[in-house]
């Protein structure tokens, strides 16, 4: 097993999750730079910045850490079982959340689909744009944390065959 693929996998997730986090503290503190919409219709009382944006950002921090589990030593503490069955679940949420706004836009650039008469403007806005970025993000994000239990499943598996 080459452990650098599997490490690469580890260390491309957490960078995932850095990059999905960042934004929303800088969004928490007020900063409008890369929201994919309008942010000054963005629901602004206490409660939906304190869910939407600082308990957003630091689920992705940690679970950004959490991809290290995959690389670092400490992670062999963690029971393999917990890191496989959480990393695929989140390759399969993320992964499929990142494709269907692909899909979703590609249905509406051929004319197979609308706006709902709620979404209109915001899909009409500029900063709309930033979805491609973001969901790309969440595409790459799943993709390689299901890389690395892959690889972790792997490299497990073939370790164990060499123990016996």
């Amino acid at each position: 097993m080459n452990v650098k693929k599997r490490n690469w996998a580890g260390y491309m997730a957490c960078i995932c999750g850095l990059l999905y986090a960042l934004p929303h503290f800088w969004w928490g503190l007020g900063i409008s730079f890369a929201f994919p919409g309008d942010f000054a219709k963005a629901p602004d009382e206490l409660v939906s910045r304190l869910i939407g944006y600082w308990f957003m950002g630091a689920v992705a921090v940690l679970a950004a850490f959490l991809s290290l589990a995959f690389v670092y030593k400490w992670g062999d503490k963690l029971p393999k079982r917990l890191k496989l069955i959480s990393a695929w679940i989140g390759c399969m949420g993320l992964s499929l959340w990142g494709f269907s706004f692909f899909v979703l836009k590609f249905q509406m650039a051929i004319g197979r689909v609308v706006s709902a008469p709620a979404f209109v403007e915001q899909d009409a806005s500029p900063m709309a744009a930033w979805g491609y970025v973001w969901y790309a993000l969440f595409l790459g994000w799943g993709i390689s944390l299901g890389c690395a239990a892959y690889f972790e499943g792997k490299f497990t598996k073939k370790s164990m065959a060499q123990r016996a």
